[in-house]
């Protein structure tokens, strides 16, 4: 297991958010190409993400470190070195995208994808209301990103009840 993830079962989440946060994990070191994901609630908080030590480096100012390098100096690292960031964006485009989609009347949007010069990121709906967001290298496959993303919805979906999700925020409150 991960740093991250012993650190935060050290503080008493419980099974169920363990295996989320051990998924998204999973997510990052099995999927080429990946920098972080994020939990996003339907209001914009971040619920989880896959670097939970990112909030510590940032105040220790370390996370801005190899910042002119890119993307490349930073292989999974968030949008400005932050979970908090990649929930922002996540949250952003999916309320983009939402309006845009009652606007051309095209329905629910399942998933968005965002590609850059140097990254990529995809936001893909949970099901509750909750997003799932990917920051990428601009480099990666996207069908095979998306694939993933797709694993991880039928796999967390049905577990992010409201509890969860509370359970979920305190953690990251309390982190900060």
């Amino acid at each position: 297991m991960s740093a991250g993830t012993d650190t935060q079962s050290e503080r008493g989440l419980s099974h169920e958010a363990r295996n989320l946060q051990w998924l998204l994990s999973n997510f990052v070191e099995d999927v080429p190409g990946v920098r972080s994901v994020a939990v996003v609630s339907s209001d914009g908080l971040l619920l989880l993400t896959s670097e939970p030590e990112d909030e510590a480096e940032a105040e220790a100012g370390t996370a801005d470190e190899g910042a002119a390098d890119g993307a490349a100096g930073r292989p999974h690292r968030g949008p400005a070195g932050t979970s908090a960031d990649l929930a922002t964006v996540v949250s952003g485009i999916a309320s983009l995208t939402d309006g845009a989609a009652r606007l051309m009347d095209g329905g629910g949007v399942r998933q968005t994808g965002v590609s850059m010069e140097n990254g990529s990121v995809f936001v893909m709906t949970v099901g509750d209301g909750s997003l799932l967001g990917v920051h990428a290298d601009a480099e990666c496959d996207m069908s095979v990103v998306a694939y993933h993303m797709a694993l991880f919805v039928g796999r967390a979906g049905h577990v992010l009840t409201p509890a969860l999700r509370t359970e979920l925020r305190q953690a990251i409150e309390e982190g900060s």
